[in-house]
């Protein structure tokens, strides 16, 4: 039996880390960072001119997303989540 709480415990810390990072803004900053140099790649592939400058868009465009998301989350669990 202790064992079992013992191993409940353990799962519960991962979870509360796993949910901790999925909200973290570092996770947000390393993935904007990513999206930025990847799409800056792809634009220099296809010889975009300013792929730099270009780049900025799609990745305001996430961290825009990753901002209201929270909004968004709390009005669908308001009218889908009963009381």
């Amino acid at each position: 039996m202790q064992s079992e709480i013992e191993s409940i415990k353990q799962r519960n810390k991962r979870v509360e880390a796993d949910k901790a990072w999925e909200t973290s803004k570092t996770r947000r900053i390393i993935i904007a960072v990513l999206t930025y140099f990847v799409i800056v790649i792809f634009l220099i592939s296809i010889d975009v001119q300013h792929p730099w400058l270009n780049a900025l868009v799609p990745t305001f465009g996430f961290i825009l997303s990753t901002l209201t998301l929270n909004y968004f989350k709390k009005i669908w669990i308001r009218k889908n989540i009963r009381k």
